[in-house]
């Protein structure tokens, strides 16, 4: 029952957050409620700051109810790539647009670790099953990391 419950609170918050993103208009609103979460998510698990790269990703894993879900892919240099398996609204849909604006959540976590965070795969992506993510602390170049909602403008 309890995994049941994570997963449909998850599920409803998420759908929540991309009916705002699938409107460009509302983005405001959008940022708002994903920095709301993301703030209060950091509190509530006391992430705190990363002092190198390789803490960053399990900074970030920490604002998700089960890290299975969002597996760290590798660590190397200054990058840490991830992964996004929870399944997203916005799964399939074309809408790269609005997954970089839901995706406010996961900057602001990450920003908040002192970091930043980058979506090199979406999900909205067709035929994409799930997303892939890089971090790296702020102040650092993001050169060589393409936005997955930049390279359909490419």
């Amino acid at each position: 029952m309890n995994k049941w419950l994570v997963r449909s609170s998850v599920q409803a918050t998420l759908s929540v957050l991309a009916f705002f993103a699938r409107r460009p208009r509302l983005e405001p609103i959008s940022n708002a409620l994903a920095r709301w979460l993301a703030r209060t998510t950091v509190r509530s698990k006391a992430i705190g700051r990363a002092q190198e790269v390789a803490e960053l990703g399990p900074l970030w894993q920490r604002s998700f109810p089960a890290k299975k879900q969002v597996p760290i892919e590798s660590t190397s240099g200054n990058t840490v790539v991830a992964q996004i398996h929870t399944r997203c609204p916005l799964r399939g849909s074309g809408d790269v647009q609005a997954c970089y604006r839901m995706m406010e959540f996961d900057r602001e976590v990450v920003r908040r670790a002192g970091g930043q965070f980058v979506v090199l795969q979406s999900q909205a992506t067709p035929g994409v099953d799930f997303c892939r993510v890089a971090m790296r602390l702020e102040g650092e170049s993001l050169e060589g990391l393409v936005p997955a909602h930049e390279q359909q403008r490419r």
